[in-house]
């Protein structure tokens, strides 16, 4: 995965919102933080891993995708927001319950805003990939799954994230 070529259009997205609704000297962290958390959900919600009193399956991949991507995008923009853009996250696929996986990502939103060193941040986005490796998604998959995103919302006014 091309991360300097996601955060590059991260920080042009980011830069066109911010334009686009006079939040140029605005700073969003807190905001952004917050969404990050309401996609996790949204994305634990569309697998339904927690749903253990309810028979219907998930959602189909390529909405789960979807949601994942929308997360990509804070953690994403909240990199950027704290100049942590040269990572080198390292791909492993934990074989922990999807379930635990959310937890953990929870925790690890809440630790990076308490301190949002480097390291915690690392932290984030490895457990973030390794959740969408155990969603079934490859590197290629999730970078395209942007990259299409990305252009659709380059394409419109309205931002589709």
């Amino acid at each position: 995965m091309d991360l300097k070529k996601l955060f590059d259009l991260q920080r042009e997205l980011d830069s066109r919102i911010s334009k686009e609704h006079h939040l140029q000297n605005d700073m969003l962290f807190s905001e952004k933080a917050l969404a990050l958390q309401v996609e996790f959900g949204s994305l634990a919600n569309e697998t339904r891993c927690f749903k253990y009193w309810c028979n219907q399956k998930s959602s189909p991949q390529t909405i789960i995708l979807e949601e994942y991507v929308d997360c990509l995008y804070f953690i994403l923009s909240v990199g950027i927001d704290k100049d942590f853009e040269n990572i080198e996250p390292v791909l492993s696929c934990s074989v922990n319950k999807i379930t635990e996986q959310f937890l953990d990502l929870f925790i690890d939103i809440n630790d990076f805003l308490i301190c949002s060193s480097i390291d915690h941040y690392i932290t984030l986005f490895e457990d973030f990939l390794s959740l969408g490796i155990n969603l079934g998604f490859t590197e290629n998959d999730i970078e395209k799954a942007y990259l299409d995103k990305n252009y659709v919302n380059a394409e419109s006014k309205a931002t589709a994230y």
